[in-house]
């Protein structure tokens, strides 16, 4: 036997090879005495003890409405949830037995807290689901056991980000407590708290039983008529083009038969990139091993709460009187080369990956110092980019859904991620904000750069534990994309942040160029470790939720726009023409807005789903017809249209616009010029000085008015000129060829240098836009939102006649009034907040806010959150007057103020260049 002491010791002492991150899939024990057992600590699994495997446990039907392939959490939960909103028709394949492939071995922890509210409503119904709705449905036992959850602290930043959590709670009725070490000790008596800050406690976590939870869904959802066949493995996916060229799901083959269906749900876990790859389509996920050992009995540990030391990166589940141990390392094991033959099985544990854990929770629970070791459970899991899941429609491929790459959380996920994917297969988009786990949140040129998935994985893996700070910002796979000002911004002391695989501006260090350099792999694998990391350096300083240490810097950014005049970086968007014999039908019903002025006219307008939830905000401009003069300009002989949308939700945008055009039949040319021009946004009082030195047009209000478009010269370049504003003052943006981008940028600064002008980032930006009463996309306006509820009613074309997109349910929304609306908050006191901070309404919970920051010009902290009634009824303006509202941030509150316009130029005098 061995005892989680010794082998700390042994491993401590033994020479640690070079290994590559590329090619290290072999494991190695340094103990001398390990344990070679090898078992999960489950009573029940539902492997075939003889081994032997029959054909299917069902006959194949000839055809389905939905395949789902893959007979784990996220399938059981697919097709439960399927059956359950009335689609029958239902098959999953599996070919093994259900759970075989990562389930079976997984730990099964249920969190309820997370810093994102749709992971707390996803992780609220999964625990209804395991812990109610199955037993009152099948009168079957999941397995649920309710002996709650501890976070610990070990200093006042992860105390802080427990605290945010706790706030978030009370909105959505989960209870905890933070507790001393003291009250820890008494919850918790052989846990060591001499070196805590705080903890934790929410009662009501827990843990579930893979065989019990998956075998009770099946049941449930074959109650409903869903079919569900074991020992029947996909040999291929049958996809053909319809008479638009558009690559749908024909058939799902198997070596008994094919099964006719429009659609398949890839539900493969581990597995799912060989399955997307016989679809022609690209699943963005790696394998790694993902282990954890399970000790012998402990004497005093029976019903204590699952732990998590994030700081020791570990966690303890307990385990009857037993406990599993595992966590997160920085040199996790590749598992490259992926066996279709590793049915119910694990892989060797590799003590010298692992001792860290063990290390760790020694520290936590001494007595584990002299425990043995039952047997070690080792096996792979599938993680992703940014450690959210895979889901939806794949890009490539219409009826082609992803439900994989849940980075070890596909138990606790399931039920939320399982109904909204069934939402999303029969009614095209699901219920929740569903953006942040979405396949589309990536960028194309990113989905198959394997550099790209396995260096951001493995950050993300490693960083798995880390606090979530609002400023954080990769250190993998940077510089993928680049637009013609990157290096000059460098040079300037731009910090870069990361999005869609683009470098755009966050601020600017007035100390100098602080360049991002190539991942190190945090020092893993023997990788030479960055040194002298200036950029690293300053992402460090983020670390808090106070200020930054450059809160001042960000200021003098925002302040030198309201007063003066800054340029913006904003090539990084996404630059779209819709073009064709449909294109004005096709615009009718895509935006909100009528885009059908003169052309010349630019407009505001967001884009909506069926439910009217908003699936994006942009800007259109009317083209006149003409020759090409790419890429300022497409070929069209009738309708013409630039779309200019925020370059982080491009890729979604891109296909939410296809998709649309698809299922209406509009016969239109969608094409992206993104990567063809550059564009630089000139903002402030003065920057029609700075502008009409260098623009061949007048720009007077007269001559050139707000929302209007014009191709003029700059220093002798053509270029697109916008007057429009992302922050609130007059202002212009210029989209430059590629290759005219640089002499423009440094005319403008040329012309601008006896005004002050300065270069302003994304931060900058961010507040600006707040204070403004801007939304951004995905924050304070997401697809769960509708335009009436985000107060852009203003963008809706409700009092014309004209069909579009949603128009039906916010016509209905209209005339029922609103149940939910945004409601922009100020407080007096100078603290900081991020977002996820509890209203109240008189000591009511009534929501959280989406997105705060600090608005410099009128000195507050600024939040916009979306508010409800408590007894379920209409939110009127005298509902938000008639209340006292406070803010909770991080368990205290703050008296705020409701606006219901915004406290920063209501009147909006100063987009139209009327400065007192």
């Amino acid at each position: 036997m061995a005892f989680l002491g010794s082998a700390v010791r042994r491993v401590a002492s033994a020479v640690r090879p070079p290994l590559s991150p590329l090619c290290r899939t072999s494991a190695r024990s340094y103990s001398s005495t390990p344990t070679q057992e090898k078992s999960v600590p489950y009573e029940t699994t539902l492997k075939q003890e003889d081994g032997v495997t029959s054909g299917p446990t069902k006959p194949l039907p000839r055809s389905a409405d939905v395949v789902v392939i893959g007979g784990g959490s996220l399938g059981c939960q697919t097709v439960y949830h399927l059956a359950k909103m009335g689609l029958t028709n239902v098959v999953l394949l599996e070919r093994d037995r259900l759970t075989a492939g990562t389930t079976w071995h997984t730990a099964g922890l249920l969190w309820q807290l997370r810093p994102s509210d749709v992971e707390v409503e996803l992780l609220a119904h999964t625990r209804n689901v395991i812990s109610k709705d199955l037993e009152e449905e099948t009168g079957l036992h999941t397995g649920w056991i309710q002996n709650g959850g501890l976070f610990i602290a070990s200093n006042k930043q992860r105390l802080d980000e427990y605290k945010r959590l706790m706030s978030l709670g009370k909105v959505y009725g989960i209870e905890s407590h933070v507790l001393s070490p003291a009250e820890t000790k008494d919850l918790y008596p052989l846990m060591n708290v001499d070196d805590l800050y705080g903890t934790l406690y929410v009662p009501k976590d827990g843990t579930m039983d893979p065989a019990g939870t998956c075998t009770t869904l099946s049941r449930a959802a074959s109650a409903r008529g869903a079919k569900v066949i074991e020992n029947c493995p996909v040999t291929g996916i049958t996809v053909r083009a319809d008479d638009l060229g558009v690559k749908r799901v024909r058939a799902v083959e198997t070596p008994h038969g094919t099964i006719e269906t429009p659609c398949v749900v890839n539900c493969a876990g581990v597995w799912a990139t060989k399955l997307g790859e016989m679809a022609g389509v690209r699943v963005p996920l790696v394998a790694m091993h993902h282990a954890y050992v399970v000790t012998e009995r402990i004497e005093g540990i029976q019903n204590m709460p699952n732990v998590r030391d994030h700081d020791a990166s570990v966690y303890l589940r307990l385990q009857g009187d037993a406990l599993s141990v595992g966590g997160y390392e920085q040199n996790p094991i590749f598992w490259d080369e992926v066996s279709d033959k590793f049915a119910f099985s694990l892989f060797d544990l590799d003590w010298d990956v692992f001792t860290q854990h063990i290390e760790g929770a020694i520290n936590r629970v001494p007595n584990l110092e002299q425990t043995g070791i039952k047997s070690t459970v080792c096996g792979p899991e599938s993680f992703t980019a940014d450690h959210k899941p895979l889901m939806g429609e794949a890009p490539e491929v219409r009826g082609f859904f992803l439900g994989c790459g849940f980075n070890s959380a596909g138990m606790m996920l399931g039920g939320g991620c399982g109904r909204e994917l069934a939402h999303w297969i029969i009614h095209g988009r699901p219920e929740k904000d569903m953006y942040g786990y979405d396949i589309r949140r990536f960028h194309n040129s990113l989905t198959d750069n394997k550099r790209w998935i396995r260096e951001r994985s493995h950050e993300s893996y490693a960083k798995n534990y880390s606090v979530v700070f609002p400023f954080d910002e990769p250190l993998a796979s940077r510089n993928m994309r680049k637009d013609p000002f990157h290096q000059v911004l460098t040079e300037h002391g731009c910090v870069f942040q990361e999005r869609h695989g683009w470098e755009r501006p966050g601020w600017f260090n007035k100390d100098g160029p602080a360049p991002v350099k190539d991942y190190d792999y945090y020092g893993a694998y023997d990788s030479q470790k960055n040194v002298n990391y200036k950029y690293n350096e300053l992402l460090g300083k983020e670390y808090t939720f106070d200020f930054p240490p450059h809160h001042d810097v960000i200021k003098s950014e925002c302040l030198s726009c309201r007063h003066g005049v800054a340029v913006f970086d904003m090539s990084y968007f996404g630059k779209f023409y819709l073009t064709g014999p449909d294109a004005k039908k096709a615009a009718d019903w895509l935006f909100t807005a009528d885009v059908n002025k003169n052309p010349g006219s630019t407009v505001y307008t967001c884009m909506l789903n069926k439910r009217g939830g908003a699936e994006a905000d942009l800007t259109v401009s009317r083209l006149e017809p003409g020759a090409a003069i790419l890429p300022l300009a497409p070929e069209s002989n009738g309708d013409a249209y630039y779309l200019a949308i925020g370059g982080g939700v491009a890729e979604h945008n891109w296909n939410h616009i296809r998709t649309v055009l698809q299922d209406q039949g509009f016969r239109c040319q969608l094409t992206d010029h993104s990567e063809d021009m550059g564009m630089i946004s000139i903002q402030g009082p003065k920057s029609r000085e700075v502008l009409q030195e260098v623009l061949d047009t007048d720009l007077s209000n007269e001559s050139f008015p707000f929302s209007t478009h014009k191709v003029v010269n700059a220093a002798g370049h053509q270029v697109r000129a916008m007057r429009l504003s992302f922050v609130g003052e007059l202002g212009w943006e210029l989209h430059i060829p590629k290759d005219s981008c640089l002499p423009v940028y440094r005319a403008v600064m040329a012309a601008g240098a006896k005004h002050g002008i300065i270069d302003s980032g994304y931060r900058a930006i961010d507040s600006l836009s707040i204070e403004k009463g801007y939304r951004h996309w995905h924050a304070d306006l997401r697809p769960d939102d509708t335009p009436l509820e985000a107060g852009l009613a203003f963008t809706c074309k409700l009092k014309s006649s004209i069909p579009f997109q949603g128009r039906d349910r916010l016509e209905k929304q209209k005339a029922e009034g609103l149940r939910r609306r945004i409601v922009c908050f100020t407080i007096d006191e100078k603290v900081p907040m991020f977002g996820l901070e509890a209203i109240f309404r008189n000591g009511v919970p009534v929501g959280h806010l989406r997105r705060s920051d600090y608005g410099f010009f009128i000195d507050k902290t600024i939040g916009y959150g979306y508010i409800r009634h408590p007894d379920g009824g209409v939110v009127s303006a005298d509902f938000i007057r008639s209340g006292e509202f406070t803010l909770e941030r991080m368990g205290v509150t703050y008296k705020a103020k409701a606006h219901l316009k915004t406290p920063f130029d209501p009147e909006n005098k100063r987009v139209k260049g009327i400065y007192a």
